[in-house]
């Protein structure tokens, strides 16, 4: 891991998606009036027959992605995260998801790391309401890296709509270059026998300083990158907890409906264990800055270190 590298993982998929437009004419991108921010600025660019602006439409952009997808093409629909998937969601249930229609709505701005556009604008409830609905794919990169292997690799899936889950601000650089990616998708980033910490987003280069520090008291913390939550990586989640019988979650989301309620749902299923879930505790967020926020809800390295020591007892 690169530690003091940091990088902005909707800068990564503005440029990733460019590079995927030069290799597939088939891709158009459509975003709510946010080009700049959601960087989709430099497929316009490139591309201006291919980009359509919808204005703030968020409900009509998500239509119009379908039809363009039913018609051949691969569409990309992007705005901030509470845009593309609350105020639309009706029309991605009825059309998006219910035919199976292979849009890849890319949502930014997610999180309490919107920092001062205050909580109506940090969106902590997009994991679960994506992930309840059938056909839905849900895909948390973890770091810029992550992010371009992930728009390589749904620029070419048609097998359903997927929901893509970046942030606002940068954070730390986890892979040195773009990973391998394909569903489902869960990787062992640092291998350990005491605990098993379940990690996405901009938490998992947390959970890795956690880690550390973990080791420095002894205590041997398996850590995974837990980048699709659906559909979840079933074999990698329970080979992990088969050997350490102990988890912990931790997700820049509520701790309802996201990552830590689906590894609790496998587990509770297959191989009854205790867990631990770290995310925001059924609140909404606040104004603030990005890091002071998520100390404020508990989001830190320390926090992990005192929840895995309590899983532990």
């Amino acid at each position: 891991m690169a530690e003091t590298r940091r990088a902005m993982t909707r800068e990564a998929y503005g440029r990733a998606l460019l590079e995927a437009g030069k290799e597939d004419e088939r891709i158009v991108v459509l975003t709510a009036d946010l080009a700049g921010s959601t960087h989709t600025k430099y497929f316009a660019d490139a591309f201006p027959n291919r980009f359509f602006n919808m204005g703030v439409a968020e409900p009509n952009m998500m239509g119009v992605a379908a039809g363009l997808a039913m018609s051949g093409k691969r569409p990309f629909a992007s705005t901030f995260a509470i845009f593309a998937a609350g105020k639309p969601w009706e029309q991605i249930r009825q059309v998006i998801a219910y035919p199976r229609v292979p849009v890849r709505i890319v949502a930014t701005h997610a999180g309490l790391t919107v920092g001062e556009d205050g909580a109506s604008h940090q969106m902590l409830e997009d994991i679960g309401i994506m992930r309840i609905l059938p056909n839905m794919n849900v895909i948390v990169p973890a770091d810029a890296n992550e992010t371009t292997a992930v728009v390589k690799f749904i620029a070419r899936f048609d097998a359903g709509p997927v929901y893509v889950r970046l942030s606002r601000a940068p954070s730390p650089v986890v892979f040195d270059e773009p990973p391998p990616f394909e569903f489902p998708a869960a990787t062992v980033l640092s291998p350990g026998n005491d605990i098993s910490i379940f990690a996405c987003g901009n938490m998992v280069s947390v959970a890795l300083e956690a880690c550390r520090r973990l080791a420095e008291e002894k205590i041997s913390a398996e850590v995974i990158n837990v980048s699709s939550i659906k559909p979840l990586d079933a074999e990698t989640v329970i080979t992990s907890v088969t050997k350490t019988n102990a988890a912990l979650t931790v997700e820049e989301h509520q701790i309802i409906g996201g990552l830590g309620s689906a590894i609790c749902e496998l587990l509770a299923a297959e191989l009854p264990t205790r867990v631990m879930r770290i995310g925001v505790q059924d609140r909404f967020g606040q104004s603030g800055k990005a890091e002071q926020l998520l100390s404020y809800y508990g989001l830190s390295e320390q926090q992990i270190v005192v929840g895995a020591k309590e899983v532990l007892k």
